[in-house]
């Protein structure tokens, strides 16, 4: 009878540990990983979803901001049309002298 060589497939599955060699771990483990690196959802597309979530928000809270001055100024203008004119675009009345003071 001849001596046969043992199979390095085998001899690596007898050098692991139990859990390694238990299937339901084994499915468990593929599972994760393919959640992980390979799926549509994958760790890395939610990363970088939820860094545009984050952008799109300070976004969105910058352009509430400038709708509620932009408002504010167009209730001015309504309001008060000589001083606007006076005050953003420099305008003057006949004979009028204007002095436009710089604060430093």
């Amino acid at each position: 009878m001849a001596l046969q060589k043992p199979d390095p497939i085998q001899q690596f599955i007898k050098q692991l540990p139990a859990p390694l060699k238990n299937r339901y771990f084994i499915v468990l483990i593929v599972f994760f990983a393919w959640m992980i690196f390979f799926d549509k959802h994958d760790l890395l597309t939610q990363w970088r979803l939820s860094g545009s979530v984050e952008r799109l928000e300070f976004d969105k809270s910058y352009y509430e901001k400038k709708i509620s001055q932009v408002r504010k100024d167009l209730l001015n203008l309504e309001l008060n049309q000589e001083k606007f004119a006076r005050e953003k675009y420099y305008m003057q009345k006949p004979n009028e002298d204007v002095f436009i003071i710089v604060e430093k």
